[in-house]
């Protein structure tokens, strides 16, 4: 799955053939850096002998090395990677994006309550389906649909939107990048079992809520942008309302809710759409703002993909890179620390807190290295202690 590809490092009497034993260490070392908040730091810094550096680093592999490893690193077949590129834009990755998320799949069973949201994998250079997005921190990058468990924050599926694909197998309809097809193949493995999906208002339609509810046995609660023509002109009227007003509309098994928060100067209301809920009921734990108790779910619930993103961006693996697949490689690895973490604090006899357990999955990674490096009579002493 992971090969390795020569280039300007590469050179007969100076390298040698990797390993998966040091593959594993390679990775070991990405994540390891992640938890030191190294990701970005130089190289050189991390692999310093003067006391300034991180010395499992220098004990695991040489500075060369490391970097000949990445310089090398491929997920794909070279010989026919052209080709495949011709009729799949994301051919590079491919195969070990959709092996990972099968694996994520396979791992777990989500709760009752999932949400979709988009993710942006921050990159600035050369991608044909590079994305810009000015709502998010990075603004320019690859956008990820992901679906995740809104209690835990387990990712449990995964679309990279790819654009436009070329003539061939991995062409589609117009539809096939519209908000309810993206949503439809996401929710494709919970179909059925009468979850309750939230998402924001790219997503949201009528039709969508309406689709879920009647193919699928799935409830959504979701807010709705104030342009959709299903709204009733009423539930967009805020003069002389007053704040934290709630005006409901019932329908076949969907319930339509405008409600004006307090906080809005301009009484802007806010509104959402269920097919879960079928009264107007108010949350009183909520106290003066009076919010329906749709409005408290989806704020429940909404979070689950932006809580990932905070993770990641605590202990992310990512590196600068001018290659997409690598970039990408490098997020599908700060999901692994994320969902491996949610599994493993599943357990309420595991202590771990979520550095520490990184750290500790890390050094399980590299310890065949750390042993096979003991029987290498070549290396100097103090990098065999």
């Amino acid at each position: 799955m992971i090969a390795m590809q020569k280039g300007k490092y590469a050179h007969p009497y100076r390298t040698k053939d990797t390993d998966f034993i040091e593959m594993k260490a390679l990775i070991g070392l990405l994540m390891l850096a992640a938890t030191y908040h190294a990701s970005r730091r130089r190289l050189a810094d991390i692999w310093k002998a003067d006391g300034t550096g991180i010395e499992v680093f220098r004990l695991t592999m040489s500075l060369d090395r490391f970097r000949f490893l990445l310089y090398c690193l491929r997920f794909d077949d070279k010989a026919t990677r052209e080709e495949r590129k011709w009729v799949d834009k994301l051919a590079p990755v491919r195969q070990i994006f959709e092996m990972f998320v099968e694996n994520c799949k396979k791992s777990y069973t989500p709760s009752e309550f999932v949400t979709i949201d988009e993710m942006l994998v921050a990159f600035r250079s050369h991608c044909l389906f590079r994305h810009y997005i000015p709502s998010k921190p990075t603004k320019y990058g690859i956008e990820i649909h992901a679906l995740c468990d809104a209690k835990t924050f387990y990712v449990c599926n995964l679309e990279i939107y790819a654009g436009t694909q070329p003539d061939g197998p991995f062409k589609a309809d117009k539809q096939y990048n519209s908000s309810q097809a993206v949503v439809t193949r996401l929710i494709s493995d919970i179909s059925g079992s009468a979850r309750n999906v939230t998402f924001d208002n790219w997503y949201t339609s009528y039709p969508l809520v309406e689709s879920l509810l009647r193919n699928h046995k799935l409830t959504a609660v979701e807010t709705l942008r104030k342009n959709k023509r299903e709204i009733p002109s009423e539930f967009l009227v805020t003069k002389n309302k007053p704040p934290v007003d709630s005006m409901f509309g019932f329908g076949d098994n969907l319930t339509l809710v405008s409600y004006i928060p307090k906080s809005r100067s301009k009484k802007k209301s806010v509104v959402l759409i269920s097919s879960m809920h079928h009264d107007d009921k108010i949350d009183e734990a909520i106290g003066d703002d009076k919010k329906p108790e749709i409005i408290t779910l989806y704020n429940s619930t909404k979070g689950g993909v932006d809580v990932v993103d905070m993770m990641v961006g605590k202990y992310s693996v990512s590196r600068n890179s001018r290659r997409w697949p690598l970039t990408e490689f490098f997020a599908l690895l700060n999901i692994v620390c994320v969902n491996s973490y949610v599994l493993y604090a599943h357990n309420p006899q595991n202590k771990l807190k979520h550095r520490k357990f990184i750290k500790k999955v890390c050094m399980m990674l590299l310890e065949d290295t750390l042993k096979r490096s003991l029987q290498n009579i070549r290396l100097p002493r103090g990098l065999r202690i």
